[in-house]
């Protein structure tokens, strides 16, 4: 992608058919996950966010999706995300593979978590 996209719609719809089905999904799984966020683009590309905060990225790639940052503080869910973590706060979902939605909500549902503990 060149341009920055105005909206996620318009995000999504910038790559291959089979990519687009697969961010539609986490979109979907992530709203569902967090009802009450705000969707927009950031640095290129979606976030959701709450409060005015960014809370999860996600992002499209020519053989990868990822999903941004790694919550912390959950053993289970640190061991379930382990194959996926690239760098510092990255997961990476291979498009050759089956997407782990559901790891992706539980991501999302740790991190919202974390937020609502952290804010006074």
């Amino acid at each position: 992608m060149t341009d920055t996209p105005a909206t996620i719609d318009d995000y999504i719809a910038a790559f291959p058919a089979n990519v687009q089905t697969i961010l539609h999904e986490v979109r979907a799984r992530l709203r569902s996950t967090v009802p009450t966020g705000v969707e927009s683009i950031s640095y290129g590309i979606p976030v959701l966010t709450l409060d005015g905060r960014s809370l999860v990225y996600f992002a499209g790639w020519k053989h990868h999706i990822s999903v941004y940052p790694l919550p912390e503080g959950d053993a289970t869910l640190d061991e379930e995300m382990t194959p996926y973590v690239v760098g510092k706060g990255t997961l990476k979902f291979s498009l050759a593979e089956p997407i782990p939605y559901d790891l992706i909500e539980r991501v999302a549902a740790r991190l919202l978590q974390e937020r609502s503990t952290s804010d006074p």
